[in-house]
């Protein structure tokens, strides 16, 4: 019962944390001085998984640490950077699928 409650305690936790985060559209948003290819990447990024999506909003747009991501995902510092890399590894793909 306890381990059932403390994981119902950490989802609740986790779950406020997103709602903390601002609502990705605002911040996929190009600004409009954006170059071309960074408009593509802008909404590569937009076509992530949420969760991947959030890491590299966090650790790129944020400037946040893999340490300071996990702590403010709930997440190991290893999931956090799983995540980053599979989320590089599609943007890397799918960019040069519009560039090749």
């Amino acid at each position: 019962m306890r381990i059932a409650a403390n994981a119902i305690a950490d989802r609740a936790k986790r779950q406020a944390r997103e709602r903390a985060l601002p609502p990705i559209d605002v911040v996929l948003a190009p600004p409009p001085e954006v170059d071309d290819r960074r408009a593509v990447l802008y909404g590569l990024v937009r076509g992530l998984p949420a969760d991947q999506r959030r890491v590299i909003l966090l650790r790129f747009s944020a400037e946040k640490s893999i340490r300071e991501v996990a702590e403010e995902l709930g997440r190991s510092e290893g999931a956090v950077k799983q995540l980053q890399f599979r989320a590089l590894e599609t943007l890397r793909a799918r960019m040069g699928d519009f560039h090749g």
